[in-house]
């Protein structure tokens, strides 16, 4: 928590140790995404890599999330989240320096690319743990929709921005100078996050020394009870289980999706990558709305709507015919309306849950959400695959958009549909 030297004014952005965080988190978010298209490229342009060594190499990077989760959000509880994040960015600018390095040279091989893009996923895991947490403990809670909206939205335009810089740095410049452009990110990100003055007091440590267990708890100890928060807690329940429920129908949904834009659509590689690309304008709208309407209409409502008209908006694709010009403007809409509102449900979430979550449990309830949600990704793409193969392209896409209402079906039977206009602090 902020200590009592913290802003009293109600504008964030006066907090110059927010601004810290903010730029820090906007660097590294960058050099995530920059790295999640430099790396495949490094390996198809530079090494030769074949489709499934690609695939491999996504995965390995991917792979960190399942793993890592549950002991990032421990070790970030345990730690200071600022320090976490200091030695994350130093850690991935060393490795992908030393990728770039060995690139120039031609010393670098796929194995050790490999190597590379599984440490900067397990480092990123880390990261990004810790910086939902270290806000917690450096704003007030009052101020906290005001900060999830602004970092969120750093990490929107680091989505759209990311890709295509650092497919524009491997065209203009080489694969190895693209990936030492990430080094660079992680180390401005380094740099800001360093200057962040006000002190930082790691749940747990403030408890008198005689009052401590003579014993830290052990990290399985930490998971456990992380799960148990979670699983206890109506509110943190019911986002856990709707965003299980949004994982897994969107992972089915989107192999279908990447499936049905070139085969029914006919639509061309660029023409798909437009539409993809159309959410992330609406994510950055959503960040923004997200600062504002939760606060007049009441968090549950919003929640609820914009979980609806974002994902209802999906139902739409499956009606749509052809290439024309009024086909993709319509996928554009769609992608527009779907970024948009699912932004708004993304950081109105981070909010309810950063403000009925206690201190020293912040990272293992976000590590936990995330283990549950994303641990269904991998079972919704296999099931959108046979869906898809034993159904048909449009039948299949219209099963998995509606199988996305199910989790605005899970917030309005559940407490979230109720919170108002304040949360519960």
């Amino acid at each position: 928590m902020p200590s009592p030297s913290s802003p009293s004014s109600s504008s964030i952005w006066r907090d110059a140790d927010f601004r810290r965080l903010w730029a820090g988190q906007t660097a590294s978010q960058l050099g995530e995404h920059t790295t999640l298209v430099v790396l495949p490229l490094f390996a198809v342009l530079t090494l030769d890599a074949g489709a499934g060594q690609l695939g491999a190499l996504r995965a390995v990077g991917q792979a960190p999330i399942l793993l890592l989760s549950l002991l990032a959000g421990a070790w970030v509880d345990r730690w200071r989240a600022r320090t976490v994040m200091v030695l994350t960015d130093a850690a991935r600018a060393v490795a992908l320096g030393a990728a770039a390095v060995a690139g120039l040279l031609g010393l670098l091989g796929l194995p050790a690319l490999f190597v590379v893009a599984f440490t900067v996923g397990a480092l990123s895991v880390l990261f990004d743990v810790a910086y939902q947490a270290s806000l917690v403990r450096l704003v007030r809670r009052d101020q906290l929709m005001q900060g999830n909206s602004a970092l969120e939205g750093s990490r929107s335009a680091a989505q759209i921005g990311g890709p295509a810089l650092g497919g524009a740095l491997v065209s203009l410049l080489s694969a190895p100078v693209a990936a030492a452009s990430g080094a660079f990110f992680f180390a401005v990100s380094f740099v800001s996050l360093r200057r962040i003055r006000r002190a930082e007091a790691v749940p747990g440590r403030a408890t008198p020394v005689a009052e401590r267990p003579e014993r830290p708890p052990r990290v399985r100890q930490l998971i456990r009870e992380g799960l148990r928060f979670v699983a206890g807690h109506a509110l943190l329940r019911a986002v856990c289980l709707a965003s299980a429920a949004f994982q897994f129908s969107f992972a089915a949904l989107m192999t279908v999706y990447l499936l049905f834009l070139p085969r029914e659509l006919h639509l061309t590689g660029a023409t798909v990558g437009l539409a993809l690309a159309a959410t992330g304008p609406g994510a950055l709208l959503g960040s923004v709305l997200a600062a504002r309407l939760p606060g007049r209409y009441g968090h549950g409502v919003v929640l609820v709507s914009a979980a609806a008209l974002g994902n209802g908006a999906l139902l739409w694709v499956p009606a749509l015919h052809g290439s024309s010009t009024v086909t993709v403007a319509a996928l554009l809409a769609v992608n527009f309306v779907f970024g948009t509102f699912g932004q708004l449900v993304n950081v109105t979430v981070m909010s309810v849950r950063q403000a009925v979550t206690p201190d020293g449990m912040q990272g293992r309830a976000a590590a936990t959400i995330t283990f549950v949600g994303m641990g269904c990704t991998p079972l919704g793409s296999l099931l959108g695959g046979v869906l898809a193969q034993e159904w048909g392209l449009r039948t299949s896409l219209l099963v998995t958009a509606s199988g996305m209402m199910l989790s605005p079906a899970v917030m309005a039977t559940s407490p979230l549909v109720r919170l108002g206009r304040r949360l519960p602090l």
